[in-house]
């Protein structure tokens, strides 16, 4: 019999779990924040608008951050969010790690796969794109002398998987060389194109490569590679959340993504997709009781995993969803257009990133010419504050700069005012 003291615990503790989902999307901060400064019409105030963006992102004294491209920073809201999760787990353990959050990870893999115009079947809540590409290389029984292309701007994440799951069985890793600045996408699609034999099994690829910003033509690709049998695997840590993406439309067999870049969710998050006629191929990485499951979630069957974090990914995407898709997509476009913008043409630097919004998107890479990339980003650090990541190989020599959403047009100008101070 429930004494009125455990029914009293018992009513408030579905309370505590229901708020957890009530947080405000942007906290009463910016909601405040929104009505004073009038920007119910973002046409009349539209950098206004970025600027209260950038006031949910609270990042230490002084900083000033384009290394997105490395790690996101999580809002106000999403931090708020996912400390709420945690303290809920940590008022009931047992309950919230095996059964009591059942639904509302369900409710983030719907919203995943909305956000990607994909179906809640096709996609598994995992860590990071890591692990998506050890699932994807660990999973293939090739057999030696069959083929997988990865071009030479893949991550270390991206080969590593593949040369220690299936090289040393004896297969051949095709690595073809992209070059840095094509000028259109069949430039691309061309070395893929050659590097295509009767043996190849797999093209893995990224979409948008951490090198140098570029993004590889995925839909392209899939179409020639589908035409021939070979399946079409994808490294998409810089491009969840950077863009709009339909991975229908790109039509790849499987995309791995870190959502704590571009879509700012908690640390150690990640979303894989596997189109539903390509998930036969698959088999999880860990396997524990319920590995019998038949769908997706058989790849995500950690048993104990942190689910605060996966439910923070949850908020990450109503932050996301609730600035909008579509504004975030022009906004990434805005910022890249307004950097080169201040600095093309001027001889002291070289850009390294392809111009065409077909072929990059937030992340810009720099050169500033007759300098030392690592002591340039040193200087940047020690005297403006300014973090970013030194790319040293492909021979690029460059900074490479990330434009979030939480950077505005007065942060784009500090970065230039410093690099023409550097560039003497």
């Amino acid at each position: 019999m429930k004494t009125p003291a455990r029914r009293t615990f018992l009513r408030q503790l579905g309370q505590g779990t229901l708020s957890s989902f009530a947080v405000p999307l942007f906290g009463a901060d910016l909601l405040s924040s929104w009505k004073a400064a009038g920007l119910d019409n973002l046409q009349n105030n539209a950098e206004g608008y970025w600027e209260l963006v950038k006031a949910q992102f609270h990042f230490a004294k002084g900083l000033h951050y384009f290394n997105n491209a490395s790690l996101g920073a999580s809002s106000a809201h999403i931090q708020q969010a996912t400390n709420t999760f945690r303290n809920t787990l940590d008022g009931f353990p047992s309950k919230y790690m095996w059964g009591g959050w059942e639904d509302e990870k369900e409710v983030v893999r719907k919203k995943a796969a909305a956000l990607f115009s994909v179906t809640p079947e096709e996609i598994a809540l995992t860590h990071n794109t890591t692990e998506g590409m050890n699932l994807i290389a660990r999973s293939f029984d090739l057999q030696p002398g069959d083929e997988v292309i990865l071009a030479n701007h893949e991550h270390a994440s991206g080969t590593i998987p593949w040369e220690v799951w299936q090289e040393t069985k004896g297969i051949t890793l095709v690595r073809p060389t992209l070059p840095i600045l094509p000028k259109t996408v069949s430039d691309l699609v061309e070395v893929y194109e050659k590097a295509i034999t009767p043996k190849t099994k797999v093209i893995s690829m990224c979409h948008i490569v951490n090198t140098n910003g570029m993004v590889l033509p995925v839909k392209e690709v899939a179409k020639m590679a589908h035409q021939k049998g070979i399946l079409v695997a994808v490294d998409g840590a810089q491009s969840a959340g950077m863009f709009r993406i339909n991975l229908k439309d790109l039509n790849c067999d499987f995309y791995t993504a870190s959502s704590h870049k571009w879509l700012f969710s908690p640390k150690g998050v990640g979303l894989f997709y596997a189109k539903k006629e390509s998930q036969k191929h698959l088999k999880p990485l860990i396997v524990a009781r319920g590995h019998t499951d038949t769908s997706i979630r058989r790849l995500e069957n950690y048993n104990t995993r942190n689910l605060p974090e996966v439910l923070g990914l949850g908020a990450s995407i109503d932050f996301h969803n609730t600035i909008g898709g579509d504004r975030i997509h022009e906004r990434t476009f805005e910022l890249k257009t307004y950097f080169r913008s201040k600095l093309e043409g001027d001889p002291r630097f070289t850009i390294k990133t392809p111009a065409p919004d077909t072929l990059s998107g937030a992340i810009q890479v720099i050169e500033v010419n007759g300098r030392d990339v690592v002591a340039v980003k040193e200087k940047l650090w020690e005297e403006y504050g300014i973090d970013c990541r030194p790319m040293t190989g492909k021979g690029l020599n460059a900074l490479r700069l990330s434009f979030a959403i939480y950077i505005t047009k007065k942060d784009i100008d500090y970065l230039v005012d410093a690099l023409n101070d550097l560039a003497g």
